[in-house]
């Protein structure tokens, strides 16, 4: 009798704290519905943290050359164009409109050329450096939106050309992905050639397939102390990607930390070695989504809307007069 009482009570108890339970739960959910119902809409993304509106301007805006923001959040006042032909160097895929940069990186660019030529090289292939006034570009990179980096191809076969011919080239790959060592195609041109950018005080960083990072530190250099700006990276098997600390003049520039000391042939590019990939390679006519960048910072919506100048027709090799242009 006394169990069935006690049983009894038991029963009552749970379920007043089932009840409790129940009602605490369904005030959870009306709390939760309630809030998702007050939450704001995401605000709109401005039109100068889109690629969309990078892409469509026709030229540098007037003024100082600044670099503003972060290598992969920013963009630049006041680039250059590197001419599309010079001493040593021509530009590829003029049509990109991708030849702009600070003007400390465009005289770096002439003076590379020079320096290639001297030493009997070749002709060095300019590819990707940025837009008329940085910012993200539609496709093809996260980077070069401050006017501070530029690509430069490694295969030294082929001499001057016509604009029209430079447009459609196939890049050689020095990279043999079973053995992660640099091919046969790989010889001491490529290797010097590399080796002029990096000694070069206004580069900071070169961005190179780790295989060629360590084809780099097996060879024997009388100074060695350049091996430290070469930094290991997936893809850039065909290229090497030249990247410029922030120049005199642009306080808003955010510069990357140091390198770590020493040459970097150690245990961190092994590690690299081990997980190497090659770039992702895009089938002709792909169009990727339009980039947002989140970070951009403020100052460049003014960059973006400032008065300009158009570029000149890419046919004619003769000056043009400017046009006004946003």
């Amino acid at each position: 009798m006394g169990f069935r009482a006690f049983g009894g009570r038991a029963c009552k108890l749970v379920a007043h704290v089932g009840l409790a339970v129940g009602l605490a739960v369904a005030l959870l959910a009306a709390g939760e519905a309630d809030a998702k119902s007050r939450k704001k809409k995401p605000a709109p993304i401005p039109a100068y943290a889109t690629s969309v509106a990078w892409g469509a301007v026709t030229g540098p805006s007037l003024g100082a050359a600044k670099s503003i923001g972060g290598y992969a959040a920013g963009c630049i006042a006041g680039a250059r164009a590197l001419p599309p032909e010079g001493v040593g160097y021509q530009v590829i895929r003029l049509s990109r409109q991708r030849n702009y940069g600070h003007p400390v990186l465009v005289d770096m660019l002439r003076d590379f050329g020079q320096r290639v030529a001297l030493a009997g090289l070749g002709t060095a292939l300019i590819g990707d450096m940025g837009q008329a006034r940085g910012g993200p570009m539609p496709s093809g990179h996260a980077s070069h939106q401050i006017g501070l980096d530029a690509d430069v191809w490694l295969r030294l076969d082929l001499p001057p050309m016509g604009r029209s011919g430079r447009e459609r080239l196939d890049e050689i790959k020095y990279v043999d992905y079973d053995r992660m060592r640099v091919s046969g195609d790989w010889s001491d041109r490529q290797a010097k050639m590399v080796q002029i950018a990096a000694s070069d005080a206004r580069v900071t960083r070169i961005f190179v397939n780790p295989a060629i990072k360590l084809a780099m530190c097996q060879r024997s250099w009388a100074d060695r102390s350049f091996l430290n700006k070469l930094r290991p990276w997936h893809g850039h098997d065909g290229h090497m990607h030249i990247r410029l600390g922030c120049p005199a003049g642009s306080p808003q520039c955010e510069q990357q930390d140091a390198q770590p000391e020493g040459d970097g042939c150690g245990d961190e590019l092994m590690s690299w070695l081990d997980s190497a990939a090659p770039a992702i390679e895009h089938p002709p006519g792909y169009k990727p989504e339009p980039r947002v960048v989140r970070k951009m910072p403020a100052a460049c919506a003014p960059v973006l809307n400032a008065a300009g100048t158009r570029m000149a027709s890419l046919a004619d090799t003769a000056a043009a007069p400017a046009k006004a242009a946003r």
